[in-house]
């Protein structure tokens, strides 16, 4: 998540008059103190994260997400499914679903992302065997069944973004009928690879951002997109992360114990984990692909170029899996005019 800014501000006065009155209605019920509001964090939605403290001597997280731009009720019925599971996540007090409002309670200002990024080989190992136990527990206690499905419309939707936001808006770039060719046979791998998969629940953002150093560790945030889908997809998640670099070396150990771990738990990993560390890397690619896209359009549609720096780590994410795999070479060639530059400043591992 972002740095909070200093000042809580809203878009206009009827959001403000709306949020005002459902504070003041559950206000004494928690104990909050209005006065004490002040930003916790933003992500690239159009939800925001407010803090509270209350007379207990705590302190409550209000979220912010407007209709219609955002449903707050995937997000309240996925935490129910992670109560359920054993699993910590924000617990929902209060919830507002016309105007979208919830208050939750807090799991603390102690991030994944700035823990790693400060941490010792040995923290840092201890904090992802952490994340790696929850998110084996996650895939087998909170149901897939209960999900939407992670499905062909999705995957090549998803996928659709980098073909929209990132070769023509972002490089101002048009393929040649050849080259839109190549991206759809690329695309119909991607997509039967990630069908294949064993399903289980997928958080679908299982990354250190959207990790809390918490007790029990981790709290885990931002699950309202979670789906029916891809076994691989949220151990990728984790270990080729948007902010966040390792070594293969290293990758690859935190990738072994997962999938140690999840044979043991009875989840369907491959028996090989050769064959596991591919898939691994295949639907890793699909992934980074959307990112690209999404951080693109978050550039050039909603006014936030800020991610876009990140876009030469996935580049060099999706050049490391397309010159592996024989199938997937052809992509070298739609990649290059775009991130080549990119790939020269530091992020190929």
């Amino acid at each position: 998540m972002n740095p909070p800014d200093t000042a809580v501000s809203w878009p206009d006065a009827a959001r403000r008059a709306d949020f005002e009155r459902w504070l003041a209605s559950v206000a004494s019920r928690h104990r909050l103190e209005p006065d004490t509001l002040e930003p916790a964090s933003a992500d690239a939605s159009f939800r925001r994260y407010l803090r509270l403290a209350t007379s207990a001597g705590g302190s409550l997280i209000v979220m912010d997400a407007p209709p219609p731009l955002e449903d707050v009720r995937p997000f309240v019925k996925v935490a129910g499914l992670i109560e359920a599971a054993g699993l910590h996540a924000p617990r929902v007090l209060e919830a507002d679903v016309e105007r979208g409002f919830l208050l939750l309670t807090d799991l603390g200002r102690a991030s994944y992302l700035d823990a790693l990024q400060a941490a010792s080989p040995t923290d840092a190992d201890r904090l992802m065997r952490d994340a790696i136990a929850a998110l084996v527990q996650w895939q087998l206690a909170v149901p897939a069944a209960a999900l939407p499905p992670f499905d062909d419309k999705l995957l090549r939707w998803e996928l659709d973004l980098f073909a929209q936001w990132c070769v023509p808006r972002e490089y101002g770039i048009t393929w040649s009928a050849a080259e839109r060719a190549c991206w759809e046979r690329i695309v119909g791998l991607l997509v039967a690879h990630a069908l294949a998969q064993p399903q289980v629940a997928v958080h679908a953002d299982w990354m250190p951002r959207n990790l809390m150093v918490a007790d029990p560790n981790p709290g885990i945030l931002d699950f309202q997109d979670a789906v029916r889908g891809p076994l691989p997809y949220d151990i990728v998640c984790l270990l080729r992360d948007a902010f966040l670099s390792w070594d293969e070396e290293r990758e690859i150990d935190w990738a072994i114990r997962w999938w140690e771990r999840a044979r043991k738990a009875g989840l369907p990993v491959a028996d090989d984990f050769g064959a596991q560390w591919q898939a691994i890397e295949w639907m890793g690619l699909q992934r980074h692909l959307k990112v690209i896209g999404i951080f693109c359009r978050l550039k050039h549609r909603d006014g936030k170029p800020r991610y876009a720096a990140d876009l030469p780590r996935f580049f060099a994410y999706a050049q490391k899996v397309a010159l592996r795999y024989r199938p997937l070479a052809p992509l070298l060639n739609l990649l290059e005019p775009l991130g080549g530059a990119s790939l020269q400043t530091g992020y190929t591992f």
